[in-house]
């Protein structure tokens, strides 16, 4: 039809709107992250199951179905209401501590005058201390002075932008807990109880550099050999820009403790797992950083080497959940069997990949009798 100046205008193109940043609407974010899970999980044209990048929230069955939101966000409120709804939660036996140019949320309980001595329990990657409130709780009761921080980057401690003081390298890790340890009075030799990736492994070759400030320490499941396996999250994390869009995932701490789980976390729990990273992008890419800085072969190489027979005499004892998804339970027994004299297996049944959340009596009993 030819062009008539009485014809009405075309009406304009629909654009559909775009995400902009990370920082733009994250319920918009969570609901296209949980399509594109729901897409990942069906199947090909072959009737194989399609490959699925976010395979780490997904992988054992209990949080298959956690992760959904609903398809109004307003059933749930805004992301400032949520946070109005849980930014208190959390932060048992806590309180901030300035310490190397950082703020440090440190938990404590017991007292310095606990006649057994003091305990000192490092998280792993991308949890936080959160997780032994239970168990540093009885084991005050127990008589012993238990100190548990955020790394920095984690939890409610401290979040700097790297290259701006902190590069989230593990050379820096440890000397920030040097000057911790420093703050906090902590008199060697103390306790040590580590659990986890990342993070957790930075506190095993810490150990190895300061044996003599060490009494005993305890190992839950962590990685400790070259066979170890790496989740697909810290893969995930260093391939460029899915890095970027998988750590501003707002529930990624609590799916990926349910992945290594045989349980899914009560509302509760998982509200505080998920605080940090709602708050703010700064953990997400605090994590995000520091798993590209980190070299996994390497320390799981230190690791099994510097805690062989004739490199490590102090006593280790090793609390295995045995429902671990990520570290299967001949992670723990090579281990071992690298220095039988020093090297305690404790098997703890109905616990995955975080003990003291899964079944923190069960890792009380062990570490009462071990140290």
């Amino acid at each position: 039809m030819p062009f008539s100046l009485l014809s009405p205008p075309a009406p304009p193109p629909i654009i559909s709107p775009t995400i902009s940043s990370f920082s733009s609407n994250r319920f918009l974010v969570q609901k296209r992250f949980t399509r594109t899970i729901a897409k990942a999980n069906s199947e090909d044209d072959d009737g194989k199951p399609a490959f699925n990048p976010f395979g780490f929230v997904t992988d054992n069955p209990s949080s298959r179905s956690a992760i959904q939101l609903p398809e109004s966000p307003a059933e749930d409120g805004n992301v400032g209401q949520m946070l109005y709804r849980i930014e208190d939660k959390g932060k048992e036996y806590g309180s901030y501590i300035k310490s190397g140019g950082f703020r440090w949320f440190v938990r404590e309980t017991g007292s310095p005058e606990s006649r057994r001595g003091t305990i000192v329990f490092l998280h792993g990657a991308p949890t936080q201390s959160y997780s032994y409130r239970v168990v540093m709780s009885q084991m005050a009761d127990a008589g012993f002075h238990c100190f548990a921080p955020d790394w920095i980057g984690f939890g409610f401690s401290d979040k700097p932008q790297a290259g701006y003081g902190f590069d989230y390298t593990e050379k820096e890790f440890h000397e920030v807990f040097d000057k911790l340890l420093d703050t906090l009075g902590v008199t060697s030799p103390f306790f040590l109880v580590v659990q986890g990736f990342l993070v957790g492994s930075y506190g095993l070759t810490w150990a190895l550099k300061n044996q003599s400030k060490i009494s005993k320490l305890a190992i839950l499941n962590t990685p400790l050999t070259v066979s170890s396996p790496l989740p697909g999250l810290f893969q995930q994390l260093r391939i460029p820009f899915l890095g970027e869009f998988t750590c501003q995932n707002a529930v990624m701490a609590e799916r990926f403790i349910e992945a290594g789980s045989a349980y899914v976390l009560k509302l509760e729990k998982a509200d505080v797992y998920r605080l940090p990273y709602l708050s703010s992008s700064g953990p997400g890419f605090a994590l995000l950083e520091a798993a590209k800085k980190a070299n996994f072969k390497d320390m799981n190489s230190q690791i099994s080497a510097g805690f062989a027979s004739g490199s490590w005499d102090k006593p280790i004892l090793v609390a295995w959940g045995i429902s671990d998804k990520y570290l299967p339970q001949s992670v723990a027994e090579e281990f071992q069997k690298g220095n039988t004299d020093v090297i305690k297996l404790k098997l703890i049944e109905g616990a995955g990949h975080m003990p003291q959340e899964d079944w923190p009596e069960k890792v009380v009993d062990a570490l009462r009798v071990f140290f």
